[in-house]
């Protein structure tokens, strides 16, 4: 069985790969609780203290009840991931900024759609030369995204996929 740390952490990261995949709902199963000490899941409670974390994200849009020991979990588009702001909490909790050298590793149509969202961003904030932050935004979609992503083999052309849904979503 998961502690509440383990299901809290496995949760939010599955589903930010949901999101990433373009999952428009997804079902989470918590447990009742019915054998957990005193009748009330651990669990349970850890993904519910989790969701709205993750709306303010931008990761889940909505979530209802489904039975009770589950929940139907609305993910939002991968545009409302990236452009949710940080908050100051947030940011306090987080290590040291990204290297860019991690931007060098990436194949070179990927650094092209990489490019291309970044300079939409900042065109969509009115950024009068956003060539001088390019490489500072390509940087944080990357992490944004990334962060949904698992290791692995395959995971640049996932990446490229994604990158292509927000512009995509950013077109609507």
């Amino acid at each position: 069985m998961p502690t509440a740390a383990d299901a809290r952490y496995r949760a939010e990261a599955w589903l930010r790969e949901r999101q990433i995949s373009r999952a428009s709902e997804v079902l989470i199963i918590t447990g009742r609780g019915n054998q957990s000490p005193g009748g009330v899941s651990a669990v349970r409670a850890a993904v519910v203290s989790l969701l709205p974390a993750l709306r303010r994200r931008g990761v889940v849009s909505e979530w209802r009840e489904h039975s009770p020991g589950s929940f139907v979990i609305k993910l939002g588009t991968i545009s409302s991931l990236l452009a949710a702001p940080r908050r100051k909490r947030d940011r306090a909790t987080k290590e040291e900024p990204s290297d860019p050298q991690v931007l060098a590793a990436l194949e070179s149509p990927t650094l092209a759609l990489l490019r291309r969202l970044a300079v939409r961003s900042l065109e969509s904030l009115g950024v009068r030369e956003p060539d001088k932050f390019v490489e500072a935004e390509m940087l944080t979609k990357f992490n944004s995204l990334a962060a949904g992503i698992p290791s692995g083999e395959g995971s640049e052309a996932k990446l490229r996929e994604a990158i292509s849904a927000v512009l995509e979503q950013l077109d609507e």
